[in-house]
């Protein structure tokens, strides 16, 4: 047993591996996130989340995280755009990495309205290119300093992209097995029918066993496509299933560049002479000759330990996150306690209103609060359904009365929610005043239980 762990130690962390494999990374990576943040762009997001709205719902611990005006977050987009070129191109690679790991992070922390998985997955993924020499072959680095070349990597280098994506993968297929998922088929029996338009198999989504077939496959596919990809002989037949899963989901939901960013860097799983192949291929695209077989040199991190040390806590961390939701009460999607941050993919079809009311304790006198006057459509509308997001608003509602001359208001609020068609239903308890409520990790007492029971 002891010779078995031994062998897959040093198949893991120490074996050599042609660094081809994290060129393509690279390349792909870069490539992606140029077209991600153009899209960004182009769609009007920056002004949309970041400019227009004069609140923004902070994660906890981050509220000093705030956004720029207006110059500077177009200033801050056109960085990161120029970030991922150099990624994709290989120049300055350390100095790219690092910034488009803190700008995009920065981004993604200045509201968690706009949370989305793959957004998470965007910054794990940029934090772990900034570790591993991904400039070392087939690079603009290398070009102006040959000295830089190296042909192989230990395979730690490799491996820690393989296990993120598929403890990514894995996490999202144990999500899926609740009693909604499987048996109920929820939310797919809600969403497919919105996609009866579609020609030819339109009337098929309007079946109800249709929306179970594509429950039950999405989790068996989750939860084994990962192992299926490390294995050889079932590599190629599963990266067809990645290719043909994304591609069927990008067309029945809206979910953004998710796919094409899954597609794209599961590649990583490959053999090194399939991305050999793949360099080989967008040499002859761009003209270059072919390489004569330079000697083997293998690279040697600066300071592995600290690279060690750095990647085990990154990956225990992954490892507990997802399970952090033992630790609260209740209904996970309903209260959303331990949701984010743990690969739960389209899983709740949730809705909701909110309505707030703010009470002078001097006078008595009660005002009802215009939402539209502090928040945008899409953050009211996120906000309803997020008990930490109502909490956060009900702060800020009362250092608004304050100004106001309000001593100490009450801030109660009044929100209905649906999960998962069970039909609306108070969430939370209308009698608390929020304003006295400190956010923290520890469950929130006044959202309404959820009772299986009521329809």
């Amino acid at each position: 047993m002891f010779h078995i762990l031994k062998q897959g130690f040093n198949s893991f962390f120490k074996t050599d591996k042609h660094i081809a494999s994290l060129a393509v990374l690279r390349i792909a990576f870069g490539g992606v996130m140029f077209v991600s943040v153009i899209r960004f762009l182009l769609k009007g997001w920056v002004k949309a989340f970041y400019i227009t709205p004069k609140f923004h719902f902070n994660f906890y611990g981050f509220d000093w995280v705030k956004p720029m005006d207006a110059l500077g977050m177009y200033t801050l987009f056109a960085v990161l755009i120029t970030a991922s070129i150099l990624i994709t191109i290989g120049l300055f690679y350390r100095v790219a990495a690092i910034t488009f790991f803190l700008g995009f992070t920065y981004v993604e922390l200045l509201d968690k309205t706009t949370y989305l998985n793959h957004y998470y997955l965007i910054s794990i993924m940029a934090f772990l290119m900034i570790w591993v020499p991904a400039n070392r072959y087939f690079s603009v680095d290398v070009l102006l300093r040959p000295r830089l070349a190296v042909t192989h990597v230990p395979a730690w280098v490799i491996n820690i992209f393989k296990l993120q994506l598929l403890l990514v993968y894995f996490f999202a297929g144990v999500s899926k097995l609740t009693y909604d998922w499987l048996l109920a088929a929820m939310p797919l029996k809600i969403w497919l029918p919105a996609s009866s338009h579609l020609p030819v198999i339109g009337g098929l989504l309007t079946q109800l066993w249709v929306a179970y077939v594509f429950s039950w496959f999405g989790a068996l596919f989750d939860l084994v496509i990962g192992f299926l990809l490390l294995i050889p002989k079932t590599r190629k037949p599963a990266y067809v299933l990645v290719v043909i899963f994304h591609v069927v989901t990008a067309c029945f939901f809206k979910i953004g560049m998710f796919p094409y960013i899954m597609i794209l860097i599961t590649v990583i799983f490959f053999s090194e002479k399939t991305h050999l192949k793949i360099i080989g291929f967008v040499k002859r695209l761009l003209f270059i000759s072919p390489d004569h077989q330079p000697q083997k040199t293998t690279y040697q991190p600066a300071a592995p330990h600290l690279v060690f040390w750095i990647l085990l806590v990154h990956f225990s961390l992954q490892l507990l996150l997802p399970f952090r939701y033992l630790l609260y009460p209740g209904k996970l999607y309903w209260t959303e306690e331990g949701y984010r941050f743990s690969w739960r993919v389209m899983l709740m079809e949730k809705g909701g209103s909110a309505f707030f009311h703010v009470k002078d304790p001097a006078t008595g006198k009660r005002t009802e609060i215009i939402n539209a006057q502090y928040l945008t459509n899409f953050q009211e509308t996120q906000m309803a359904t997020q008990p930490d997001m109502i909490l956060q608003y009900a702060h800020f509602l009362a250092q608004q009365y304050q100004k106001k001359g309000i001593k100490n208001p009450i801030i109660t609020a009044e929100s209905y929610v649906t999960l998962n068609g069970s039909g609306s239903r108070l969430y939370i308890d209308t009698t608390v005043n929020l304003a006295n409520e400190q956010e923290s990790f520890s469950h929130k007492k006044w959202i309404i239980p959820f009772n299986e029971k009521q329809q």
